[in-house]
């Protein structure tokens, strides 16, 4: 992620003391709200640093620059997702709902994903890009678990994967079903539409033992 999307100081940000850095922190707090909201491209730094009751300067001697400050935050995100919704490649479905969870409770999250994946998917993926090092991981989960027998071979694991996440964020990529699901649906609660998720996935790629 080399291309600059804000101008300002290059220098390289200023290590964060031991205990942990509250200014860090409330930066980081403040730039998920405005990443959420607005994108890269339309994040401005100068809004950041005023919700985090800091300076422009402050921000930049932590972060080079938004595209920076955005990849700490995605790449952040990302590991606690993994960790908060742990794929268990025998149980495919379980891990939807988490998913499935975890975007529901936090669609802040999930925009803040979306936009990095809209803006940033034309710069090309890097040995260190830690989205492609946990995809990496979960598809040799997959293998590894087609390999002992425990979920069908007849799918490529990347396609598996694909499909697991695509149905799990399904309303989270989608909130103006929700809308219609509180009209139209025959039960229009969170409770239903988790449901019909977890059942997806268990029809393509049922529980094992």
């Amino acid at each position: 992620m080399s291309r600059p999307l804000d101008s300002g100081p290059t220098a390289a940000p200023e290590p964060a003391p031991d205990g942990g850095d509250t200014t860090r922190e409330r930066i980081l707090t403040a730039a998920m709200e405005e990443f959420a909201r607005h994108g890269i491209a339309g994040a401005r730094v100068d809004r950041i640093a005023k919700l985090a009751r800091t300076s422009k300067e402050r921000v930049y001697a932590h972060f080079r620059g938004k595209e920076a400050l955005y990849a700490h935050l995605a790449e952040r995100e990302l590991a606690v997702i993994a960790e908060a919704t742990r794929m268990t490649p025998a149980d495919l479905p379980g891990y939807a709902g988490r998913l499935f969870d975890y975007f529901t409770a936090r669609p802040d999250h999930q925009r803040l994903i979306a936009w990095g994946r809209l803006e940033l998917s034309g710069s090309g993926a890097t040995d260190d890009d830690p989205t492609q090092a946990i995809i990496a991981r979960k598809v040799d989960q997959l293998r590894q678990a087609q390999q002992a027998g425990r979920l069908t071979a007849a799918w490529d694991p990347v396609d598996i994967l694909a499909l697991v996440n695509q149905i799990a964020m399904t309303w989270a990529g989608q909130p103006e079903l929700t809308a219609s699901a509180a009209e139209h649906a025959a039960d229009p609660t969170t409770a239903a539409r988790r449901a019909a998720v977890v059942t997806a996935v268990q029809s393509l790629f049922p529980r094992s033992s």
